[in-house]
């Protein structure tokens, strides 16, 4: 017999007949008695007999549904697995991001999947990209979220999205009364720098051009979140990747495109050899929701 003739069979032993069974099953009676009629021609055994209207069980089938009601134990816990699972009830999710992405987008992603996850494991770790790359293939990590991706043939990209730079100055300072900053406002100023041995420090060395030689670059931090922090403390001012500052989270900081031809890339990545789980496409499409109705830079 198949699941479902077992089904069927366990059913009408269980209520006492067809028309219970039916109920319970929530079919017709007809459903029933057609597949109880294939189930024992399946079988090749008398599993009712019809005494006085009712359907008596043989031995056999009473022997059969002890049987059966030990398997089905292991069924039913089969589906509950599958609709916990569907629903993430015992779901984990395990993230890996650049500093610029976590205090705004994929801490919102995050919160829009708890509302659909309310059980959800979580853990976020904030990285430089290299340590994306070996979390993701080593298998500690199921996405990473980075800024300025580095590529690896065993890495796939789900989803990128490209962003441009910002400048961040104290709001008492001169520059604050610009509307947009290019790279010659900044001669003299003392810039918040990314060391030139990284891929963000090679961005600026760019986007500043002829002018980045006249600027002062005594001071350097290694990521836009803590440029940021800096800037707002008074050390100098910030050019930094859009995202770090997204959603003004920053108070006492004005925030002022920075007039360049540069833009950034940021990529959901996961191991190429591990499918996504339910909860990992979920955050997929959340971010990209809140990149899109918050963060469209193009």
């Amino acid at each position: 017999m198949n699941l479902r003739q077992m089904e069927v069979f366990r059913s009408v032993m269980f209520s006492g007949g067809v028309n219970s069974a039916a109920e319970l099953l929530h079919v017709s009676p007809p459903a029933i008695s057609k597949v109880l009629s294939q189930a024992a021609k399946t079988s090749g055994l008398i599993l009712f007999e019809r005494v006085k209207g009712r359907l008596i069980p043989t031995p056999e089938a009473h022997q059969l549904y002890e049987e059966i009601n030990r398997l089905w134990t292991g069924v039913e816990r089969v589906r509950d697995l599958n609709n916990e699972l569907a629903s993430g009830t015992h779901a984990t999710l395990r993230l890996v991001c650049s500093a610029s992405l976590a205090p705004y987008l994929v801490s919102r992603t995050v919160a829009k999947l708890y509302e659909k996850f309310p059980r959800l494991q979580c853990r976020v770790q904030v990285v430089s990209p290299d340590m994306i790359n070996t979390t993701l293939l080593d298998r500690t990590t199921h996405l990473g979220i980075a800024l300025a991706p580095h590529e690896h043939p065993n890495l796939a990209t789900i989803k990128s999205y490209q962003c441009g730079l910002a400048c961040v100055v104290r709001s008492d300072h001169k520059l604050a009364r610009k509307a947009i900053i290019s790279p010659k406002d900044l001669i003299g100023e003392r810039i918040i720098y990314s060391p030139e041995s990284t891929q963000f420090g090679q961005t600026l060395r760019r986007a500043f051009g002829e002018f980045g030689s006249k600027m002062h670059k005594d001071f350097e931090c290694t990521s836009s979140t803590t440029a940021c922090w800096f800037a707002q403390a008074g050390v100098g001012v910030a050019v930094v990747d859009q995202l770090a500052i997204a959603g003004g989270l920053l108070a006492g900081l004005e925030v002022r495109p920075f007039k360049s031809l540069e833009k950034l890339q940021v990529r959901l990545i996961r191991n190429q050899f591990r499918p996504m789980s339910v909860v990992e496409s979920a955050f997929v499409h959340y971010f990209d929701m809140i990149w899109s109705e918050a963060l469209n830079f193009e």
